[in-house]
C-alpha cells in the first residue's frame, strides 16, 4: 500500500467490532501502509479534525490480542448522518482536504446500513472529483439486518448472550410454584433476528421461551393475552420474548402505549424502550400473575465475556478482506459474507456495490416465523446456531476480563 490508511467505526457497538478494526490495522500494516489512522468518533470526528495514529497505541502483540477481545468501539462511534452532496458540498470538500493532508489512499468505515450510506456518498464524490482514494464499507451490526449478506459480524455474539441469558431467566422464573409471566425485551427496531435468537436455548435442558414476537408480524394485544391464558393451563411459569420494535396493526409501537417520552437519534430513528414494561402492566392488570419485565438493553451488544469465537474470527476476516479489496483497486464496495454450508459450516467473502446496501434492511423471512406469528421455525434456529459456536479464551485481571486501555480523545 503506497499511501496511508484511515478507518472509522460508526453506529452501535458490538462485542467484535474491534476484531474487525484489528483486521483492518494488521492487514494494512502487512501490506506496507506506513500510517493507519483511526477516526475518533467516526466521520463526525474526522470532520472535526479528530484522528489518531493507531501505531501510537497498538505497540505489542498483546495489544492486538486484547483489542480483538475488547467490546464496544475502541475508536469511539457516532450516529452522524452525512448530508447530501448537493445540499452541503463544503462538508465533502473539507473531508477530502483532510484526507489529502494525511495522504490517505484507502478509507474504511465499519458500520451498518446508515454507515454504508456514508461510504456510498464519499465514493461518489471521489469519482466526481477524480480522487484516487478507495472507499470500502465493512459490515457490523448486532441487528443482522444488512441486505446482500448472509449475516453480520456482531450478531453471533449478541445472539449467544441473548440465548444464554434467556435460558437463565427461564430457570430463575421456575423457582416458585406460582403463576408467573416474565417478558424479555430484546433489541430489534424493525427486524427480529436478535429476538428470534432466544429460541436457541430450547433443548433437553430448557423449554426455551414460550412465545416470541418479532416486528415483522403485527402484534395483537388480545391474541397475546389469550395465548398466555391458554399456555398457563399447561404450565404456571411463562416466559415471553418481544422485540423492542413490535407494532400493532395500525403501525403504533407497543412501547408508545406508555406515557414516557422518547427522543429521536441523528438518523431520525425513534429511541425505543419500555415495550416489556407496557406489556407487563397489561398482563398484571388482566390476570393474577406475578409479572416481571426484563430489558436486556445495552448488555446484549457488548457481552464480550461470552463472545462467539466464530463471530470474532469472521469479524477479523471482513476487516482483512476490505483492505485486500482496496489494495486491489476496488472502491465503492461493501464486504459481504457468503455462507458455503452448515455441514461443515464455512463462509467466504465477496464484494457488492455499497449503493445496493446503504439505507436498506433485511427482515426475518416470513417462512422462518410460525403460522401464528408467535415463534420462529427450526430453519431459523439452524441458520443461527453455527454463528454462536466456539468460546474465546479471555485474558483476566483481578477476576474480570481484561480490556485494552482506552485513550482519552480530548488529549489528542
Amino acid at each position: 500500500m503506497t499511501r496511508n490508511v484511515i478507518v472509522g467505526q460508526s453506529g452501535g457497538p458490538t462485542a467484535v467490532i474491534n476484531s474487525t478494526l484489528c483486521g483492518v490495522y494488521e492487514t494494512a500494516k502487512a501490506l506496507g501502509a506506513k500510517i493507519v489512522y483511526g477516526m475518533v468518533h467516526g466521520i463526525e470526528g474526522l470532520i472535526n479534525g479528530e484522528y489518531i495514529n493507531m501505531s501510537d497505541y497498538l505497540k505489542t502483540e498483546e495489544d492486538l490480542e486484547l483489542l480483538k477481545r475488547t467490546p464496544s468501539a475502541y475508536l469511539g462511534s457516532c450516529r452522524y448522518k452525512l448530508p447530501r452532496m448537493s445540499d452541503s458540498p463544503q462538508v465533502f470538500k473539507d473531508i477530502f482536504e483532510t484526507l489529502k493532508k494525511l495522504d490517505i489512499g484507502y478509507f474504511f468505515y465499519i458500520g451498518g446500513n446508515d454507515s454504508m450510506d456514508t461510504i456510498d456518498q464519499l465514493s461518489r464524490y471521489a469519482r466526481e472529483t477524480d480522487s484516487s482514494i478507495k472507499f470500502i464499507g465493512v459490515p457490523k451490526t448486532v441487528d443482522n439486518d444488512l441486505v446482500l449478506i448472509d449475516h453480520t459480524p456482531g450478531f453471533g455474539s449478541a445472539a449467544k448472550f441473548i440465548a444464554t441469558a434467556t435460558k437463565e431467566v427461564i430457570r430463575d422464573n421456575r423457582v416458585n410454584d406460582i403463576d408467573a409471566v416474565t417478558i424479555i425485551e430484546v433489541m430489534g427496531r424493525d427486524a427480529g433476528w436478535l429476538t428470534g435468537s432466544t429460541a436457541i436455548c430450547r433443548g433437553d435442558d430448557s423449554d426455551g421461551p414460550d412465545f416470541i414476537y418479532l416486528p415483522e408480524i403485527p402484534f395483537d394485544i388480545d391474541e397475546f393475552l389469550e395465548s398466555i391464558s391458554k399456555k398457563q393451563k399447561e404450565k404456571r411459569s411463562i416466559v415471553v420474548a418481544v422485540s423492542e420494535g413490535i407494532k400493532t396493526k395500525d403501525g403504533k409501537y407497543v412501547c408508545d402505549y406508555s406515557s414516557s417520552s422518547r427522543g429521536i437519534d441523528a438518523f431520525g430513528h425513534k429511541q425505543l424502550t419500555g415495550t416489556a414494561r407496557v406489556l407487563g402492566d397489561i398482563v398484571a392488570e388482566k390476570t393474577n400473575n406475578k409479572v416481571r419485565a426484563i430489558e436486556f438493553s445495552s448488555l446484549q451488544r457488548c457481552a464480550a465475556h461470552i463472545m462467539s469465537k466464530t463471530d470474532m474470527e469472521e469479524a477479523y476476516l471482513v476487516g482483512k478482506a476490505a483492505v485486500e479489496a482496496a489494495n486491489d483497486g476496488y472502491t465503492g464496495k461493501f464486504v459481504s459474507i457468503k455462507r458455503l454450508g452448515n455441514d461443515p459450516y464455512g463462509v467466504t467473502t465477496e464484494l457488492v456495490d455499497v449503493s445496493a446496501v446503504a439505507n436498506l434492511k433485511k427482515d426475518v423471512p416470513r417462512n422462518w416465523i410460525n403460522e401464528e406469528g408467535n415463534y420462529v421455525t427450526d430453519e431459523f434456529i439452524e441458520y443461527v446456531l453455527p454463528l454462536i459456536q466456539g468460546e474465546v479464551e479471555q485474558f483476566y485481571y483481578r477476576g474480570t476480563p481484561k480490556h485494552i486501555p482506552s485513550f482519552d480523545p480530548s488529549k489528542q
